[in-house]
């Protein structure tokens, strides 16, 4: 089984100068869902990973450089996740190979990541548009004090049975860090639900309590989804987080109660 230590993650690497699929390296996603007491064959939830790439070139036929932008869109349903490192690495090793066209390129694209995840990839060229405010109530402002930085702490969710609601809550506030070298992954994050009305301040300070863990961004967000299902209750619930951009790549996991379609339209914050 593949791990995050057999990973190049944390390693010096050479730049690679052909192309070479194999560098894409997947890590199941079973062991850190069985922590979290999820089980592979019965998911609460759906959802994908949607990554936005912004460092991507190749050569046309003649030899001329092409560049693009792109989304990648990964099922949660997949065995494995992409490792991010080795994805910028493959990605950065299409500099020097020639395809016949633009879709010839995307196509090898989806061919690699789709093998990589075990499931098929969707590929597009171009990413989604900007936005300047988080969408529903920001509770970075509140008057909080805060001690606890990590592990997460479930403990402070709880919500209202008797006050039913349909909301989006957010926060800019996120961070959690690498698992492997320990660098820091920063998002906005937000929540989406109908059901008991939770908590602003026990929210924040839950999302707060991820500051010093150490698990991947699709982890977290899998791990907040399962939590605030178990504390909250809420009928429907849907989380998703938007990650910085880090070598060219920013990485964008959504989850959401089964029969909750993906968003129509997707955007980027300001900070990617």
């Amino acid at each position: 089984m593949n791990t995050p230590q057999d990973s190049s993650l944390g390693r010096e690497v050479a730049y690679p100068s052909q192309y070479d699929p194999g560098l894409l390296f997947p890590i199941p996603r079973r062991g850190a869902r069985e922590e979290i007491g999820l089980d592979e064959a019965a998911l609460p939830f759906v959802g994908h990973d949607r990554w936005q790439a912004y460092e991507l070139s190749w050569l046309d036929g003649r030899g001329k450089p092409r560049v693009a932008v792109a989304t990648v869109s990964v099922p949660c349903t997949s065995p494995n996740l992409i490792e991010s490192k080795s994805f910028k690495l493959y990605l950065n090793s299409l500099n020097s190979t020639r395809f016949d066209d633009d879709a010839a390129a995307r196509l090898c694209i989806t061919r690699d990541l789709s093998a990589c995840a075990g499931a098929v990839v969707t590929v597009v060229f171009g990413v989604p548009p900007l936005v300047e405010e988080a969408e529903g109530e920001s509770l970075d402002e509140r008057d909080v004090a805060i001690e606890r930085y990590g592990p997460p702490a479930p403990e402070f969710l709880f919500a209202d049975a008797a006050d039913v609601v349909t909301e989006t809550l957010s926060s800019a506030l996120l961070k959690s860090n690498c698992p492997v070298t320990g660098q820091p992954d920063w998002a906005s994050v937000s929540v989406r639900y109908r059901g008991p009305k939770i908590d602003r301040d026990g929210l924040l300070k839950y999302l707060i309590s991820y500051r010093e863990h150490a698990e991947f961004h699709e982890q977290c967000v899998e791990r907040i989804f399962s939590e605030i299902t178990q504390r909250c209750q809420p009928q429907w619930l849907e989380v998703e987080a938007r990650y910085t951009r880090r070598g060219g790549l920013d990485i964008n996991p959504w989850r959401a109660s089964p029969g909750i379609a993906a968003p129509a339209r997707t955007v980027r914050d300001l900070r990617q």
